[in-house]
């Protein structure tokens, strides 16, 4: 079939998420086909550098020989079978493996099929901890301001970002909210060390004032992605853990896209030795293949489920889905080929070229600030830069950026006004340096 009648058939049948449609109508896009290493390759051949790593879920890229087995090997076997009541060898050989890499001290896995839900039964995990443990007041959850952990309503109300949440507010539950240390547009200055101290402070406050009725505190560590990738100060995550534990308070960590490497270690907890009481992860757990997630929890969270059958402490929460086991498999194949590729320590002159190169995005008029850890980069666009004002939605700045790099041959997606990138693990130095000249040049014809 041709790309038109592909298209056609598209407008005629389909509704795409995070898209106006009426928009769709008109403007072209492409149809992929194929996906061959870190390139997407459309209906009519064309070539597109994944720079956003398919939303930020591809590792190893696409079509990797050594997932693609695992994946044939396992659907000779069994496609699919209810993790309810049963087991499979390729559940349980991921969950040793996921707590053999996780912070130390998570040690038991909950499988589910996305991020939103695994941030969900994350949220009732505390929720039913504290009422078993005889402290039912305990109910209340902190948020950060800007904050994003998916689009089921739980994680919804834990949702800061006004464009996608507001309009469902009547449906939330509340929530008590913290400003994110945004430097950028601070309201006191951009000073780092005076952003750390002050919203810290902030946290602190809501915390000792609030405790006895809080849950736990839920937050993305190091970066806050959909966000516009909100980079946090060095001690921020350590000094969250300190207070939840000042305060008898559980820290929840949402990690779906902060894991699996995207910020140089394979769970952005580890680069201050913090173990959460409840963690997230989706996207990368299964190197871009199929949906999984998983909700990892401690020893004594998990406790606190334990008792005898009548007593009903069971936590009455499933998917059809969870524990699929091709999904398993192919999660299993991606977490081996960071060991025997070295992924992670191949990424660190990666890192080192993305810093350096970035820094000559400050020369463009139209960059305010550009935010980095990892593999994780955010370019926030300005109108001008003495007095950071913002473009207004209806010229859709991110989008005319993406727009051009999709013509020079990268697949971008902007947050707003922030461009970002996000590139597979796997992605080779020369092709990131065709990934940067692209939005380098994207950005430039944008201002013009």
């Amino acid at each position: 079939m041709q790309k038109n009648q592909l298209m056609a058939k598209d407008r005629k049948y389909v509704w795409h998420p995070f898209t106006q449609m009426k928009d769709w109508q008109t403007e072209e896009f492409p149809v992929i086909e194929k996906g061959e290493g870190c390139y997407l390759i459309d209906a009519e051949g064309r070539r597109y550098l994944d720079g956003v790593s398919s939303l930020w879920c591809n590792v190893h890229g696409h079509r990797v020989k050594e997932i693609d087995q695992a994946v044939r090997k396992q659907l000779g076997k069994i496609a699919h079978c209810t993790f309810l009541g049963l087991t499979h060898p390729a559940a349980i050989e991921l969950a040793e493996k996921l707590i053999a890499i996780a912070p130390k001290g998570l040690t038991r896995v909950f499988y589910s099929d996305s991020g939103s839900e695994a941030v969900e039964i994350a949220l009732k995990m505390a929720y039913q901890y504290w009422r078993q443990r005889g402290n039912a007041p305990k109910k209340k959850f902190v948020k950060l301001a800007n904050a994003y952990h998916g689009d089921t309503i739980g994680a919804v109300s834990l949702g800061g970002i006004g464009l996608f949440h507001q309009i469902y507010k009547p449906l939330l539950f509340e929530t008590l909210e913290i400003p994110s240390p945004y430097r950028y547009r601070w309201p006191t200055g951009s000073d780092p060390a005076q952003v750390k101290a002050e919203s810290l402070e902030a946290m602190e406050k809501v915390l000792r004032e609030n405790h006895e009725e809080i849950a736990a505190l839920v937050m993305e560590p190091l970066m806050q992605g959909a966000a516009g990738m909100i980079d946090q100060p060095r001690g921020y995550i350590s000094r969250a853990r300190e207070l939840t534990r000042k305060y008898n308070t559980l820290l929840i960590f949402d990690e779906v896209a902060t894991g699996f490497g995207r910020t140089g270690a394979m769970f952005a907890a580890e680069h201050e030795r913090v173990t959460p009481d409840i963690l997230a992860a989706a996207k990368g757990l299964t190197g871009g293949y199929l949906p999984l997630a998983a909700t990892l929890a401690t020893e004594e969270i998990y406790e606190a489920f334990l008792g005898e059958y009548e007593d009903f402490r069971t936590f009455f929460h499933g998917h059809t889905y969870a524990a699929n086991p091709l999904a398993c498999a192919a999660a299993i194949a991606n977490l081996k080929l960071f060991e025997k590729q070295k992924t992670l320590e191949q990424l660190q002159p990666k890192i080192r070229l993305l810093r350096k190169r970035l820094k000559d995005f400050y020369r463009l008029p139209l960059v305010g600030d550009i935010r980095q850890v990892g593999a994780m980069v955010g370019i926030e666009l300005v109108r001008d830069k003495k007095t950071k004002e913002a473009f207004e939605p209806k010229e859709k700045i991110g989008v005319r950026v993406i727009e051009r790099a999709r013509q020079k041959g990268a697949i971008l997606r902007p947050l707003g006004p922030v461009v970002v990138l996000m590139p597979p693990l796997a992605m080779t130095e020369r092709q990131l340096h065709k990934l940067l000249d692209i939005t380098y040049e994207s950005i430039e014809e944008a201002a013009q």
